[in-house]
């Protein structure tokens, strides 16, 4: 199907190519397997999209902490993660279900299809799902991951790095993202990080230290996702 110049409210608007990451990234195969090739269009919003089933009534939420204690505790530095989600009015987005992977303290997820020859933690648990407050935090229990080589990628490492999906009240509304650690060497030549052009908007993909803490470094972050005015209401 063709479209003309009066059908362009038909498409959805492009994102902000300064603050956004760009869709395929040189140097990364796999992300143009990944992005769409036409603009995105369209769909109004019905009953079935805004009603449920919510994702917090099928996705269940497991424990806070990945690290684990005593004689199952997984190798690496300890780090407690203080994240919150809010909207872009700076609201708490509250009751939000938020997913966490990332790779142990040698680089290696725990996921069949990781072919780095790092050696596996059999007490790092690798993904946790949490349901934010009413403030809209979670807190996490975890250890730093390492860097790693991306496959096929000619010497491309990729910085410590932590993972997070994060669910609205419906299963259209989902942001997958990334946060990074600051003072980290390889993030000046990530692919990933750098796909921000905005220098001010590819700081807040980094996690802010916060010292003293006891027996673990801590970290806070923010997950930003749509404001209230571009949310859907249910009708």
């Amino acid at each position: 199907m063709v479209y003309g110049v009066n059908d362009m409210a038909y498409f959805v608007p492009r994102r902000d190519a300064r603050t956004q990451s760009a869709g395929e990234v040189p140097g990364y195969a796999q992300t143009a397997q990944r992005w769409p090739a036409q603009p995105l269009a369209r769909r109004a919003h019905g009953i079935a999209e805004l009603s449920g089933p919510q994702p917090r009534s099928r996705l269940k939420t497991t424990g806070g902490d990945l690290a684990g204690h005593g004689a199952r505790r997984a190798i690496g530095q300890l780090i407690d993660l203080r994240v919150s989600v809010v909207d872009e009015d700076g609201a708490p987005v509250p009751g939000a279900m938020v997913e966490i992977w990332h790779c142990n303290a040698a680089g290696k997820y725990r996921h069949p299809n990781d072919s780095n020859d790092a050696p596996e933690d059999p007490n790092f648990h690798g993904a946790a799902r949490l349901a934010a407050d009413g403030h809209g935090r979670i807190e996490l229990r975890t250890i730093k991951p390492a860097a790693y080589p991306v496959p096929d990628s000619g010497g491309w490492w990729r910085p410590p790095h932590i993972h997070f999906s994060v669910w609205g009240r419906v299963w259209l509304s989902r942001l997958v993202t990334q946060m990074f650690f600051p003072g980290e060497p390889l993030n000046e030549r990530d692919h990933i990080l750098n796909a921000v052009p905005d220098p001010a908007s590819r700081s807040r993909c980094v996690a802010r230290f916060v010292p003293g803490g006891a027996n673990a470094l801590a970290y806070e972050h923010q997950l930003v996702v749509r404001g209230r005015k571009a949310a859907p209401r249910m009708p």
